[in-house]
This record gives structure tokens, C-alpha cells and sequence, in this order.
């Protein structure tokens, strides 16, 4: 099968609106946590999250596009063109048919929704809507819209595994790229889940941290005060493409994609299987793939949103992938720092990966003074500051409600 490389990336997110401005703050170990300025949370328990900063949509998008998506899609379209912008690829020496969009969200466009819906029940019960509310909602606009602002017209949808959804949606191009079904893809996902149903339902699950009077240190991964995950937004865009199509017009390749692989807990709604076991298979068969050992692996972006149960479920998981043999190894939670992307986590933590691999730099996880004693001491975390390491190998795992697990492989070139 054919060799898969990233050429191209771009992202928009709580630490930066560039990649290079989100790697420097995720090295520099800064938190993307404030006070949520989006709506009124005088009555939410969960009252910050973390939001984009100084996010100016006419960058890269013009007016009538800003009028006809959610903001979710608009952040999808920005990530988007910086990456293809990063990639270099001159879009008309290729065929439309070979270059092709697989995006990712987990909850579509909710804000559109909440606000039409707000409206309605607020106004005189006649039935007024804005006539884009439904492209607006519609969780496969962001790919749509992609592929109409650049004239892409290879194989094109969203795919959706909750907080898995861009892991999947990187799989899927992998794949279709491995079979020769296209040449190039734009890969990632984006997500705009600070609004009222959204922190209102998680926080009615319990799943979020209620640290109001210190949002900053309140995402801490492995820690034994850990209380759930900050809500985060935003969107990260890769770039596939096939390997000897980006050799033979020169283009800069990061790191190739070695691996991939998914499975299901078929366990609970919401909370993973307490022993890691779909993880574990998951992250065995990724490594299988990528013709690697355990002990090969330099860096892992762990999954660890900082709630009680998931992230022991993921370090059962590592125990039984790694068993013990950490020589190798370093680890880190970067949610600690950009919050929850939902359906764009797993985007906005390959960026992080592939740099990891092109910088020998571990990004670190920050906030966690106590580490909760049931992780064994031998786990390797980069606590606090980034570290020097040497990276070849790369690993990102994500996880999703409903027993979803994606993990992905990068190595370097």
C-alpha cells in the first residue's frame, strides 16, 4: 500500500490562532482557561472554559461565508487555509477528484441551534427561522464548506465517535490514501461547544470541574484532586497526502502516518472500560500497524480529559500496552492546557505530536502536583516544563462517549 505523509498543517485554538503560536504556548506550558465570556453563567456551576483569544474570522473567511456557517465551520475553514497554505500545493496541477476533505466534530452546529431555537420560543410563537439555520446546524457542513472554498471534489464527509472524531477522520484519509482513492486530503476537526447546552449538559453529568475560583489550574490530568475537563474550542487542519505525490513536487513533509487503528469499550454511554481494554487493543494493533514495539514509541499526547475514572482507564490501558518498559517514553496531557476540543481534540493533539517529532520537544502537562497513587511512579509524565527528547515515533490516543477509542501513529521522515 501506499506511504502517507503530513505536509501541511494549521489550527486555531485556546493557546494560539497559528500553529506556531499554539506550539509555543504548549511548550511554554501556558493555559488557554478564563472566565466564559460567551453567555451569562451566574446560574452554571462549570463558569469558565477555554476560549479562543482575539479569533478574527475575516483572516481567512470572507463576509457571505461568515454569514452562512457556525462558528464551528468558520474555525474549520480558518484551520483549513493555513494548512493549505503550509502544504504548498498548487491546487490547479492536480485533479479536484484527488484531493478530498474528511472533518470531524462532535456536536455540529449547536450554537446555531440554541440561538434559532431561543428565538422561536421567545418571539410569537409563528414559525421564523434564519432560512441558513439548517446548513448552519448540519455537522457535515464544515467538510461541504472546505471543499467549496477551495474546489475540492475528491471523497468528502464528517465523521463523528464523539471525542474520537478527528483521530477517525485522520484514519479514514490514511486509509483512502494507503488504497489510492485520492492523493491528498484535508484532515482534522473543529468544535464550538462553549454555549449554554453545552457546559449546562456536561456539568449536569458531572464530567466538568467546577474550580471557578482558579479556571487556570483547574484541568489537571492525574491528579488526585482532578474534578473533570474544561470545555475547550476551536480547529485543527492536516494535511495528508500521498508520499511519492509530496516527494515529487518537493513539498516539506513533518512526519508520515504510520498507523492507525480503532475499537469500541461496548461497555457504558459515558465512561470508558475501567481496565483500558478497547484502548489497550487499539493502541496494540496502531503499533502493529506501524511495525513497531512498544518500547519504539518516544511520545504519547495521552487522552486524560482529568476526570476520576478515564484517566486511570488510561493508564491501565498504557500498563498493559507498555508493561512497564518506559526507557523510551514520555507522556503528557495537553488538555491540561488547551481544555477539551471535543470531536477536534484529537487534530489539535497530532499537531502536537508531528511538532513534537520535528522539535525533540515534549510539551508538558501542567497543573498536576499530586499524583494520584494508584498510577505507578515508573509512568514517565512530563510534569510542569517541557522536556528535550528525541522523537521518532509518536503516538496520540483519544477516547468518546459511547466506547469510542482512536489512536494514531506519526513517525518521522
Amino acid at each position: 500500500m501506499k506511504r502517507v505523509v503530513i505536509t501541511g498543517m494549521g489550527a486555531v485554538t485556546p493557546l494560539g490562532n497559528t500553529v506556531e503560536e499554539f506550539w509555543e504556548n504548549a511548550v511554554a506550558g501556558k493555559s488557554g482557561a478564563g472566565p466564559i465570556t460567551k453567555f451569562d453563567t451566574t446560574h452554571f456551576k462549570t463558569k469558565f472554559a477555554c476560549e479562543l483569544k482575539n479569533f478574527d474570522p475575516t483572516v481567512h473567511l470572507d463576509r457571505n461565508e461568515i454569514k452562512r456557517t457556525d462558528p464551528f465551520t468558520q474555525y474549520a475553514m480558518y484551520a483549513s487555509t493555513e494548512a493549505l497554505d503550509d502544504c504548498g500545493l498548487n491546487l490547479e496541477s492536480v485533479s479536484p477528484f484527488d484531493v478530498g476533505v474528511i472533518w470531524a466534530c462532535g456536536q455540529g452546529g449547536l450554537y446555531t441551534l440554541e440561538n434559532e431555537i431561543r428565538d422561536y420560543a421567545r418571539g410569537e410563537m409563528i414559525p421564523r427561522f434564519n432560512p441558513f439555520m439548517v446548513p448552519k446546524m448540519l455537522a457535515n457542513m464544515a467538510s461541504g464548506m472546505i471543499s467549496m472554498k477551495f474546489g475540492l471534489m475528491g471523497i468528502n464527509y464528517t465523521a463523528i465517535s464523539a471525542c474520537a472524531s478527528a483521530n477517525t477522520a485522520i484514519m479514514d484519509a490514511f486509509n483512502y490514501i494507503r488504497l489510492g482513492k485520492a492523493k491528498v486530503f484535508v484532515a482534522g476537526g473543529s468544535e464550538a461547544g462553549i454555549t449554554e447546552a453545552s457546559v449546562g449538559g456536561f456539568s449536569s453529568m458531572k464530567a466538568m470541574s467546577t474550580r471557578n475560583d482558579d479556571p487556570q489550574s483547574a484541568s489537571r490530568p492525574f491528579d488526585t484532586g482532578r474534578d473533570g475537563f474544561i470545555m475547550g474550542e476551536g480547529a485543527a487542519a492536516l494535511i495528508l497526502e500521498e508520499y511519492e505525490h509530496a516527494k515529487a513536487r518537493g513539498a516539506k513533509i513533518y512526519a508520515e502516518v504510520v498507523g492507525a487503528s480503532m475499537t469500541a469499550d461496548a461497555y457504558h454511554i459515558s465512561s470508558p472500560h475501567p481496565d483500558g481494554v478497547g484502548a489497550s487493543h487499539a493502541m496494540k494493533s496502531t503499533l502493529a500497524e506501524a511495525k513497531s514495539n512498544p518500547e519504539d514509541v518516544n511520545y504519547l499526547n495521552v487522552h486524560a480529559t482529568s476526570t476520576p475514572v478515564g484517566d486511570l482507564s488510561e493508564i491501565r490501558a498504557m500498563e498493559t500496552v507498555f508493561n512497564g518498559k518506559y526507557d523510551n517514553l514520555k507522556i503528557s496531557a495537553t488538555k491540561s492546557m488547551t481544555g477539551h476540543l471535543l470531536g477536534a481534540a484529537g487534530a489539535v493533539e497530532a499537531i502536537l505530536a508531528v511538532k513534537a517529532i520535528e522539535e525533540n520537544i515534549i510539551p508538558p502537562t501542567i497543573n498536576t502536583v499530586d499524583l494520584d497513587p494508584e498510577i505507578p511512579s515508573s509512568v514517565p509524565i512530563v510534569l510542569g516544563e517541557a522536556i528535550d527528547h528525541k522523537v521518532d515515533l509518536a503516538m496520540s490516543n483519544t477516547f468518546g462517549f459511547g466506547g469510542h477509542n482512536a489512536i494514531v501513529a506519526f513517525r518521522g521522515v
